[in-house]
């Protein structure tokens, strides 16, 4: 049996396995810049040759590198996202709306999960940067040192999500968001003009924008003359419906008559529902349950639940039309965007 020709030298592996640019052009006859035009659909290519090359590069299984495309032309068509979790519908919804705005206008994403640690974010800053995207969208503001040194060295354009600068900060801060704290605050006084006075607070995961809800829940019973630190409870970990059901039993420990509940989101919330259930507690006659963000649902639990709706898709068609005009070098008419947010009263509270 004969054997198997030779591979070419322009086909064989360089160091990663790929094909290369310079074989599509090479097996086409062309030069290595006319299939990059030809592939990027320019009109300077005749139509004839551009498909010829299109063929050869479908049929050598050539693979753009868009890392290498970028550090050759200055200028990328990747923009990156970094979120805190896949496994929440806000980030997803976030997600979806942001990629129809730039996927139209011929960008794709690049998606980071940081689980909510500062190092894992720098990590992914650290990967993702050397790689020329054209712009990041960040989920708030707290941040590590190494990952505010990085995003200062790069220089790229980035719009932060979910929250908003403080009037008056720096130069080149961009934001697309609400008031977690103003959010907080309306949700509190919505339960105070209900009637119920000893108004706990659960919280999990205890980032930022969690923090930023408490705030809120205290300015208003401050505000109110009813403020207990004792009926806050707060966990660092993971949102869930199994974690909501145990700070529900927590809550009915504390004694005190406490009347209702500010649960810091829905996945809480919904837990503490379906505990509530099982236990045989009225709600909201034993009990008044109020959650946070209006996830898929909320409105079919039983009693459904009392939330404060947030804008999510609009965030991030809105984050990811900020950053084109930035990318683009277009003028940005805010750069502090309040999309604001809504409280949606159902039985539950």
């Amino acid at each position: 049996m004969p054997e198997p020709a030779a591979e070419p030298a322009s086909r064989r592996s360089r160091a990663s396995g790929r094909v290369t640019l310079q074989d599509v052009a090479d097996a086409a006859e062309v030069s290595p810049m006319t299939v990059s035009r030809a592939l990027r659909g320019e009109r300077r290519v005749a139509p004839a040759l551009a498909d010829k090359v299109r063929e050869v590069a479908v049929r050598l299984g050539y693979v753009p590198d868009p890392a290498a495309r970028a550090l050759a032309s200055q200028k990328s068509h990747q923009v990156l996202v970094i979120v805190p979790l896949l496994s929440n519908t806000l980030f997803v919804d976030l997600i979806e709306a942001a990629h129809k705005v730039l996927f139209a206008a011929g960008y794709h994403l690049l998606i980071g999960v940081s689980h909510y640690s500062p190092a894992e974010e720098e990590q992914l800053l650290r990967a993702y940067l050397p790689m020329r995207p054209a712009g990041l969208m960040l989920t708030g503001y707290e941040r590590s040192a190494g990952s505010a040194q990085l995003l200062a060295a790069s220089a790229t354009a980035c719009v932060h999500l979910m929250e908003l600068h403080a009037e008056g900060a720096a130069a080149g801060m961009h934001s697309v968001g609400f008031s977690q704290v103003d959010a907080g605050v309306t949700m509190t006084q919505h339960l105070l003009a209900q009637g119920y006075r000893r108004i706990a607070f659960c919280g999990a995961q205890l980032d930022a924008r969690v923090m930023q809800r408490l705030q809120g829940y205290r300015q208003a019973l401050l505000q109110a003359g009813l403020a207990d630190p004792g009926l806050e409870i707060l966990s660092p970990e993971r949102s869930s419906l199994a974690l909501g059901g145990q700070l529900l039993e927590q809550v009915l420990q504390l004694g005190g008559g406490v009347d209702a509940v500010f649960f810091c989101n829905d996945d809480l919330a919904q837990g503490a529902l379906l505990a509530a259930n099982r236990l045989g507690l009225s709600i909201p006659g034993q009990l008044a349950i109020a959650g946070f963000n209006d996830l898929p649902g909320s409105a079919q639990m039983v009693p459904p639940l009392t939330t404060i709706h947030t804008p999510r898709s609009a965030i991030g068609a809105e984050a990811a039309t900020m950053l084109l005009k930035l990318v683009q070098g277009q003028p940005v008419a805010h750069t502090r965007l309040d999309l604001g947010y809504h409280l949606v009263r159902r039985a539950s509270a």
